[in-house]
């Protein structure tokens, strides 16, 4: 029986309060989030990681004092096996995680993959839109460090994807309904931002939130008033808008409810448990807004395991490389996608 090996690949995050400052560490000394030459970027890293510990670790202890992402990424990854072993019998599949900022670290999952000895491996960022500063460090690093078998197939983003797209929905029409079908309620959008300069430089994220949201509002006529932000803002730099803030703000100004969806992302993390739940929901109390409402992730919805499994399948039909999964092209402005430039990862 040939092996398959799929590497799920995700942001990571710190597994109780002593890991906080290292993980900030390891996010912020990352050239893709932060450019400046490593004499510049390392001191820099430690001296935000070491103002911010102590916020951090707050935000944590929201949620019991670490992330849950880890968990909810091993329960993706177990629902992921289960649908490839229905999917493809004659192939021993296995899922593996590899994070980008903390443990599991992409170096010890290369070590356990090269170890299980693939004829076949898929790279599937659980980042549905790609970034440089997500999917493209995430698939350099792993380039740096795996040296094992198997002919290497990489799915560089899904933005338009049926089965995401149908999660998301089904959330959020859940929520809606659970809360008895409020009227007047705008449906909110909000992904992670990022600088302006990046978008201009060709990072295709942007008009890959804006595909997601489109694909699945098409699904939810009955939203009629539906919008995109951005969260999450930091530094100094001008960063893509309209700002999840301000939204909610205009929303409350005019007696309109917010359900929020976090669009950019498929599982549970500090930005959906921490930012959204408690501190857009305060903001929304204070701006005055009738309803809050907010959609959860797609975590292992049977549609978004469905869809993951597809672009698994679909990828393995293909002689190699880098692509999206399905008819998905990036917009020709976007000149750092994987899928134009026909590389591995994303070039810096």
């Amino acid at each position: 029986m040939s092996r398959l090996a799929v590497v799920l690949f995700n942001l990571g995050g710190p597994d109780g309060p002593e890991a906080v400052r290292p993980f900030l560490y390891n996010l912020f000394r990352d050239p893709a989030i932060i450019g400046a030459p490593a004499l510049v970027r390392y001191p820099l890293a430690a001296f935000i990681s070491a103002t911010r510990a102590k916020g951090a670790r707050a935000n944590y202890a929201l949620m019991g004092g670490g992330s849950p992402l880890l968990p909810e990424t091993r329960r993706q990854a177990e629902a992921l096996e289960g649908e490839l072993a229905r999917l493809r019998p004659g192939q021993e599949s296995r899922v593996f995680i590899a994070m980008r900022y903390w443990k599991p670290f992409a170096g010890d999952t290369a070590r356990e993959v090269a170890a299980f000895a693939p004829e076949e491996i898929v790279l599937l960022p659980l980042y549905p839109q790609f970034s440089t500063t997500t999917t493209g460090s995430s698939l350099l690093d792993w380039e740096k460090v795996y040296r094992g078998p198997g002919r290497s197939r990489t799915i560089c983003c899904y933005p338009d994807s049926e089965g995401v797209a149908e999660a998301h929905a089904r959330a959020i029409r859940k929520v809606w309904e659970d809360a008895g079908r409020p009227g007047g309620v705008r449906l909110l959008f909000s992904a992670h931002g990022l600088p302006e300069k990046v978008v201009a430089g060709g990072d295709p994220y942007q008009a890959q939130v804006e595909a997601t949201a489109a694909a699945v509002s098409r699904l939810l006529p009955e939203f009629s008033y539906w919008g995109i932000s951005y969260q999450s803002r930091v530094g100094p730099l001008k960063w893509i808008g309209p700002s999840t803030d301000d939204e909610i703000r205009r929303a409350g100004a005019e007696g309109r409810g917010v359900l929020v969806c976090p669009i950019a992302f498929v599982s549970e993390h500090v930005e959906t448990l921490v930012e959204l739940d408690h501190e857009y929901a305060e903001l929304a109390r204070e701006a005055g807004c009738p309803v809050w409402l907010r959609a959860p992730a797609p975590g292992t919805d049977p549609a978004f395991i469905s869809a993951l499994g597809g672009a698994v399948t679909a990828a393995l039909g293909r002689d190699g490389g880098t692509a999206p999964d399905g008819e998905w092209t990036c917009p020709g402005a976007h000149g750092r996608c994987p899928c134009r430039q026909g590389a591995k990862g994303a070039r810096r």
